[in-house]
């Protein structure tokens, strides 16, 4: 099974770490697993212009394209975001928007897959849980089956606490233990429905 993971930071720091400890584990697993991350890259806001209604492609030619194609093949989809104003990342909200595209094509593309969240914020409470229930709101929208780490300490999904700090992030044990639960969920939800 392919799974692809979005970094939604603007930095190769710390969520980017989050989401390839997780990709490494689920590889590890025998899954396919790959990374797309918005350091660096060109992602421009959608402009709801309705092109792709019409000509079923995005009038906007950037990195985007990439992101398209591994949606496409995914049957497991990964967001990984960094907290910024107490919610996702500006870069999270153009590809969310962006993926609009995806459905002028084939309105059931993105149906049925599983999907996952990873909010890593530099406090423990500085809206982990406002940016997964924007990720799980994207994906009830789009058809994508949500998964949480269940009821004993991951609600939503994966939460982390950085401290902005790369070496917080790495001892933040209670972080790692939400994500090895939503892995757990996400790895069983796979091998039942794909």
């Amino acid at each position: 099974m392919y799974i692809f993971g979005i970094c939604a930071s603007p930095r190769n720091n710390t969520t980017e770490y989050v989401l390839k400890n997780a990709l490494d584990k689920l590889a590890q697993d025998d899954f396919e697993c790959e990374m797309f991350t918005c350091q660096a890259k060109d992602i421009k806001p959608c402009m709801h212009c309705d092109y792709c209604l019409e000509n079923k492609e995005c009038i906007i030619r950037d990195d985007m394209t990439e992101v398209y194609e591994n949606l496409k093949k995914a049957d497991g989809i990964i967001i990984a975001t960094p907290i910024q104003s107490g919610g996702i990342s500006s870069n999270l909200a153009a590809i969310m928007d962006r993926t609009r595209a995806l459905e002028a094509i084939d309105y059931n593309l993105l149906r049925g897959k599983i999907g996952m969240s990873i909010a890593v914020g530099g406090d423990r409470t500085g809206g982990q849980d406002f940016a997964h229930l924007k990720i799980i709101t994207y994906y009830m929208i789009h058809g994508i089956i949500p998964v949480s780490g269940g009821p004993f300490g991951s609600n939503l999904g994966a939460s982390f606490w950085s401290n902005d700090s790369l070496e917080d992030i790495q001892n933040d044990t209670y972080g790692m233990e939400s994500l090895d639960r939503t892995l757990h969920e996400f790895k069983n939800f796979l091998n039942k429905y794909i």
